[in-house]
């Protein structure tokens, strides 16, 4: 608000409202837009709420406190709409995403729950996975995995081995084959937890490792986002690959209450802080690494992480491995 003249600001995105309210669930379709509003000022703050959504959010999401501040809208206008006149968030999201890169107490240990859980579900779903499993089945079981704790599965992707070269799978009848890789985003308490896993057949994951390692190397706290994202590019070709194999996909970020806050380009120019949450993902054909760390003061904490998957040890921090079918 100081940087914007004294605000006050309007918060209309689940990243944003999410992360400004604790961790509510802002929504009621996941490819909906967000059933509240929040106008942030300098003498308290007011909640602008679909009233069909008002009495489930203040019973089961909001503080008691907050239904003082509730005011409640038709259903049939949108919340932001009803709102009096403030600053829209899109016009100081570089501000915003700066306040809520580094994470307090309470949200690291949300985030290593959320993060732990969605870790345990792919191990859950993945270990009686077999190779004649269909892709949307493994989705399934997934997805079930992740409900069943209350994580919201906002991404599943499944790629048998006649797929490997796609890297975005939505899922499809297609089977497994010898080797599939598996790639989630779940999100609970506004918090996503970004994995990727692979079964079957394993391969020499050492250069894609490599890579990754260069990222992290990079994601240092007082370097930039863009510095870091042309360190973890530029280690393709010293680990093998095609130089340019970056440009096929996109290599991660930040992540924390967007999947990636925001994804890493050459013009992301954001501000590297201490207690700040990545999902890197590098990639090429039949290859990925992905998982949500945590850079903290101490070195790298690996979030989604579960005893029961494989690992390798790759410059000193344990890494998935493929694991084979049972």
């Amino acid at each position: 608000m100081r940087e914007s003249a004294g605000g006050p600001l309007l918060l209309t995105s689940h990243e944003s409202i999410a992360w400004y309210l604790e961790g509510v669930r802002t929504h009621v379709s996941l490819a909906g837009p967000p059933v509240l509003a929040v106008r942030a000022d300098v003498d308290g703050d007011t909640l602008y709420v679909a009233d069909n959504e008002a009495d489930r959010l203040i019973a089961e999401e909001l503080l008691p406190e907050d239904a003082e501040r509730v005011v409640r809208v038709p259903w049939w206008i949108p919340p932001a709409a009803a709102a009096e006149p403030a600053i829209a968030e899109t016009e100081v999201g570089a501000a915003l995403r700066a306040a809520r890169a580094g994470m307090l107490p309470a949200e690291v240990g949300r985030y290593r729950l959320t993060a732990g859980e969605t870790a345990e579900a792919l191990t859950e779903a993945l270990t009686v996975a077999h190779p004649a499993q269909t892709e949307r089945e493994t989705a399934s079981a997934v997805s079930a995995a992740l409900a069943a704790r209350g994580i919201d599965p906002l991404v599943v992707l499944v790629a048998g081995s006649e797929r490997s070269g796609f890297r975005h799978p939505l899922p499809t009848s297609g089977r497994l084959g010898d080797r599939a890789m598996v790639v989630v985003c779940g999100r609970r308490h506004g918090l996503i937890a970004n994995a990727t896993r692979w079964i079957g057949e394993s391969v020499d994951d050492e250069p894609i490792l490599a890579v990754e390692h260069a990222f992290f190397e990079a994601s240092m706290p007082g370097r930039r986002l863009d510095d870091a994202f042309a360190a973890g590019c530029a280690a393709y070709g010293r680990a093998g690959f095609d130089a340019d194999e970056w440009q096929r996909h996109h290599q991660g970020g930040p992540t924390g209450y967007a999947g990636r806050d925001p994804r890493a380009t050459a013009s992301t120019a954001d501000l590297l802080v201490e207690n700040q949450a990545f999902a890197w993902n590098p990639t090429a054909p039949g290859v990925k690494i992905e998982d949500t760390v945590l850079r903290t003061a101490e070195g790298w904490e690996v979030l989604t992480i579960d005893d029961r998957w494989p690992s390798v040890e790759y410059e000193g921090m344990l890494r998935p491995a493929t694991r084979p079918y049972a």
